[in-house]
């Protein structure tokens, strides 16, 4: 079982990539580490009167190609290495879809789900006291990410706006739409990776409308990947799960009805007509698609050899070890990386970003128009350089987002 951190595996696949572009070696060390990093502890005063110290964390990571950008997460098992690997992802991940944004993250030890809304929001704007002199419409711009959401970023924009003395709507993205939000944001990471597949699908000669698909994590992106999938391609969900386990329907599963069984009881677990599945079988399932949807190594070493699904989606961030990833392309599984597959989250943030600061805003259709031009572009530049270098799509995504950043870099004369 590999015990490898995030930023470590987050290192190993730059490494890949470097290799095969010859990269220069200051480059490749300038890339290999953030460029800053900010902790900070942060006191809360708890609805029963105590105060309780919360430790955070900020991490720019590359911003030779515009602001920083990247979600903020509230959980219990937060760690810095994660957020450093996470920020690393959304530098290759604007890179890739070519956004002119580098990467940032943030985080917060906390569990939010013994907190109460008012305890949430004192701590939101502590994290925005504690960090305000390094995010910004033009430094830095923030947005959700595991266990915050668009509550979340409003009490962070406001808070931000009051230290500015002015409305900052531009500050946050992944904000309710009375505040500057954006249509088409909510499925906006499983869109994408729809459009993704798509053509995945067309590549491989796959028929979308006669697959099989597992969906492995029931949180934003899992539902609305279960939903879209159905709504655009005809495919049938065969198996969902959560943190607690997983169900599984031969017949197909109706998305909404799992969603809402999950709403009354905390989980997908004991769906009516429905079998048991863990998590663990769920990837090995016999499907065409596999969205792994949750957190980070799920797939590794021990059960890479074990995958079935022609088409693995990746709409986690790391779900996939570099060892894995070796096994996965040996045996003709078609991985689309995570940071070309989730990346409608932050194309449809840029494009919030960009709305925030021209005051105008666009409807939803627009949005869904301009996520598929910009996700089509992205995975047939990511397979071009796949079928040239004959590498993985993982390594060829690397090699396409660190080509772009390295380029920003030498014509600003960092190196």
């Amino acid at each position: 079982m590999t015990t490898r951190n995030p930023f470590e595996i987050a290192q190993a696949q730059l490494g890949r990539a470097a290799k095969k572009l010859d990269l220069d070696p200051g480059i490749h060390a300038i890339l290999r580490e953030p460029m800053r990093e900010l902790h900070v502890s942060l006191p809360v005063k708890m609805d029963n009167g105590e105060v309780k110290v919360f430790k955070g964390f900020r991490v720019q990571y590359n911003d030779a190609r515009g602001p920083n950008k990247g979600g903020i997460r509230f959980h219990p098992d937060e760690t810095i290495d994660t957020v450093r690997a996470l920020a690393a992802w959304m530098t290759w991940k604007c890179a890739v879809v070519d956004i002119p944004l580098g990467g940032g993250k943030g985080g917060v030890i906390c569990n939010p789900k013994e907190m109460s809304q008012a305890e949430l929001e004192r701590l939101s704007r502590a994290y925005v006291d504690a960090v305000c002199r390094i995010i910004g419409p033009e430094r830095d711009i923030p947005a959700p990410d595991v266990y915050t959401n668009p509550q979340t970023m409003a009490w962070m924009m406001d808070e931000f706006s009051k230290l500015r003395g002015c409305y900052c709507p531009g500050v946050i993205t992944g904000k309710p739409i009375p505040l500057g939000g954006s249509a088409g944001r909510g499925d906006a990471t499983a869109r994408g990776g729809m459009h993704t597949i798509r053509e995945a699908a067309k590549h491989l000669k796959v028929d979308l409308s006669k697959a099989t698909v597992a969906v492995q994590g029931y949180g934003n992106a899992g539902y609305y990947a279960a939903l879209l999938v159905q709504q655009m391609f005809s495919s049938k969900v065969i198996a969902v799960s959560d943190s607690q386990g997983g169900i599984l329907m031969p017949q197909g599963l109706d998305a909404d009805a799992v969603l809402d069984h999950k709403s009354k009881t905390g989980s997908v677990v004991n769906f009516p007509g429905s079998e048991p599945i863990s998590n663990e079988a769920l990837v090995e399932l016999n499907v065409d698609v596999l969205f792994p949807s949750a957190l980070e190594n799920v797939i590794t070493e021990e059960n890479a050899a074990n995958i079935k699904a022609r088409i693995v989606a990746e709409l986690a961030n790391g779900p996939t070890t570099p060892e894995a990833d070796d096994i996965l392309y040996k045996n003709g599984r078609f991985v689309i990386p995570d940071f070309l597959c989730n990346a409608g989250g932050v194309t449809v943030s840029y494009f919030e970003w960009v709305q925030n600061l021209h005051s105008y805003y666009w409807d939803e259709a627009e949005v869904h128009e301009k996520l598929d031009k910009k996700m089509t572009k992205a995975f047939n530049d990511v397979l071009a350089m796949s079928l040239e270098h004959k590498v993985d799509m993982r390594t060829a995504a690397y090699m396409v987002a660190v080509q772009r950043v390295a380029e920003a870099m030498k014509l600003r004369g960092w190196v």
